[in-house]
């Protein structure tokens, strides 16, 4: 097989709630929709994004925990899933304790990204659905990131905390001397009939415009009942407002990890 060598791309925001599983699980399955290969890897204890791709909780072990914390080989525990071409690292209960274990290792904040070069010569892409919190297995995640995208809910004091999570990203960054930048931010549970929502997208536009994507992921019907049919918005509606959404989406992260490239070669 020929080395694929994809870019990583780490779906982060340090607070829960934003949407970051609903964002990793349907561009990951955007992206793989030309036959590019691209393997998501659940980070979260909860597993969602796992059990919404079909894992049953019964069965997610063997884990990206396994992998991480257990040294058993990545490539035995990836699984495939029903979308053509996405490939799964499930998450599972077991990272709820991954800091505990993560902290005895040498080059702890490196863990992740020495696992995940085992299997990056498979894959097109690579999207990390990260943990919440700023816990040592996210830390992990932003230094093993090429690029960053950052979910955020259209809500009151959204611009405040977004500053809060670039200044906290751009000290990681110094610090672990990491290569990760923020790809862009992406507008998540939209609902334009309401005012608020309607004011904090314009300030949230107005405050950062160069990394507020186009698009926006708005609340749907069927965007909500996808996690609970088990199926990606694409095979559950693959011609709803959301799976365009989605396909509009992926075209432009694509077209943002060129943009770095080129700027990353020019100063190189």
């Amino acid at each position: 097989m020929p080395e694929r060598l994809g870019p990583i791309i780490g779906v982060f925001n340090s607070k829960g709630g934003v949407g970051k599983t609903t964002v990793s699980v349907n561009l990951a399955a955007a992206l793989a929709a030309p036959r590019r290969r691209v393997l998501l890897v659940d980070l979260d204890n909860q597993a969602s994004a796992s059990m919404w791709l079909g894992i049953p909780r019964n069965q997610l072990r063997p884990s990206s925990a396994s992998v991480l914390l257990e040294k058993y080989p990545i490539l035995k525990a990836i699984r495939h899933t029903a979308t053509p071409h996405l490939d799964l690292l499930p998450g599972s209960l077991d990272l709820a304790n991954a800091d505990v274990t993560l902290c005895s290792m040498r080059g702890r904040e490196l863990a992740l990204s020495r696992v995940l070069e085992k299997a990056r010569p498979h894959y097109d892409l690579i999207v990390l659905d990260c943990p919440p919190g700023m816990s040592l297995l996210a830390i992990n995640a932003i230094v093993a990131s090429d690029a960053l995208l950052v979910p955020v809910c259209a809500e009151p004091l959204a611009v405040e905390a977004l500053e809060t999570l670039f200044l906290t990203l751009q000290r990681i960054r110094a610090r672990m001397l990491a290569k990760g930048r923020v790809l862009g931010v992406v507008l998540t549970n939209v609902d334009p009939t309401r005012k608020p929502t309607r004011d904090a997208i314009e300030q949230l536009r107005a405050a950062d415009r160069e990394r507020v994507l186009h698009t926006e992921i708005r609340w749907t019907a069927p965007l909500s009942e996808a996690p609970r049919a088990r199926k990606t918005v694409f095979t559950l509606a693959p011609r709803s407002a959301s799976a365009r959404a989605f396909r509009r989406l992926a075209g432009e992260v694509l077209q943002r990890l060129q943009a770095i490239r080129h700027s990353v070669s020019i100063s190189d």
